[in-house]
């Protein structure tokens, strides 16, 4: 099977400037290593996660692969093209969302950006009038096409732009944050339109987020960058499985708790009124880790939960001596 996706070797550098301590004027370049050799493929009709810290180059990552950045050493094939050297075509195969970003027009409506991104990508108007049916429905949008953009709520404006970024039915979509700031229902929601679009059309996804549900959720291979270099590309039942090793739960007592109940494995960390807890899987399993936090006071608020991400590539890092 050939790959939608295959780099080599990706490597990126940026040049940062810093102010020098005492000096008013002077700067000081530094050379920061954004990706260091980074390869992987992708098969057609996968949905992978690609995930890791802020700084790992998640994002140049994704600005490579999308042509918008040319990198300093390596290369990168994508639906058979190299990414930064032929863009105008190759940009008629692929969907972007960034999480923080617009590619939809802020004052006029938003039926009126798709019919501008139909001709952009030169669709065709019966197979748009059958996308944009079919997007509406899926994403509930019908009540949003006649609004400006602005006008729109946060989790509203991404249903819109994972709308447009899908209008040609490209045969690869690079979401970058793309729940980044939604509730619970609009995150739950845009999940399943995703895995619906992926089972579908077969379209392949190339994630990134920091959420860790997301990942779980929708993804079965998941690849994990820090500091610039790949360091896990696999199942996510076998990154758990060997990372994964703590259970927690945030919890909000009504009184002040009688921690010593808690086990000498039971690590404590305080969050505003609230405490994050901690225990070995090995140690506890959910219900006797709940009841262990009951029998320390009365609980006004209890949340249990996988360990965040963030806590997991940190886990990586010690492993790896990084």
């Amino acid at each position: 099977m050939t790959p939608i996706i295959q780099a080599k070797a990706l490597s990126k550098q940026y040049r940062v400037y810093q102010k020098q301590k005492g000096a008013f004027l002077r700067r000081e370049r530094r050379i920061v290593q954004a990706l260091d050799r980074v390869s992987f493929s992708i098969n057609e009709g996968e949905l992978v996660g690609y995930i890791g810290p802020n700084g790992a180059g998640k994002s140049t990552t994704v600005k490579l692969l999308t042509g918008i950045l040319t990198p300093d050493g390596g290369t990168a094939h994508a639906c058979g093209f190299v990414p930064w050297q032929d863009r105008k075509r190759y940009v008629r195969n692929i969907g972007v969302v960034f999480g923080q970003r617009t590619q939809l027009w802020w004052d006029v409506p938003v039926i009126d950006s798709f019919r501008l991104l139909k001709d952009i990508y030169a669709v065709e108007p019966p197979a748009f009038n059958r996308r944009v049916e079919e997007l509406t429905e899926a994403l509930e949008l019908s009540a949003l096409l006649p609004v400006p953009l602005r006008q729109l709520s946060l989790g509203q404006r991404m249903r819109a732009e994972i709308a447009a970024s899908l209008l040609h039915s490209p045969r690869l979509l690079f979401l970058d944050e793309p729940t980044i700031g939604l509730d619970a229902v609009s995150k739950l929601a845009l999940r399943e339109f995703l895995r619906r679009e992926n089972e579908t059309h077969r379209t392949t996804i190339l994630l990134t987020t920091h959420d860790m549900e997301d990942i779980r959720a929708l993804c079965r291979r998941v690849m994990v960058l820090g500091r610039g270099s790949l360091l896990y590309d696999g199942t996510l039942t076998r990154l758990l499985s060997r990372y994964d090793t703590m259970r927690a739960a945030r919890v909000r007592y009504a009184q002040k708790p009688d921690t010593s109940r808690f086990p000498p494995e039971y690590q404590i960390e305080h969050e505003g009124d609230s405490l994050r807890v901690t225990c070995p899987l090995d140690q506890a399993d959910a219900d006797a880790f709940v009841r262990t936090l009951q029998q320390a006071g009365h609980i006004e608020e209890l949340t249990v939960s996988q360990e965040e991400i963030d806590r997991l590539i940190a886990r990586m890092y010690e492993e790896m001596r990084l």
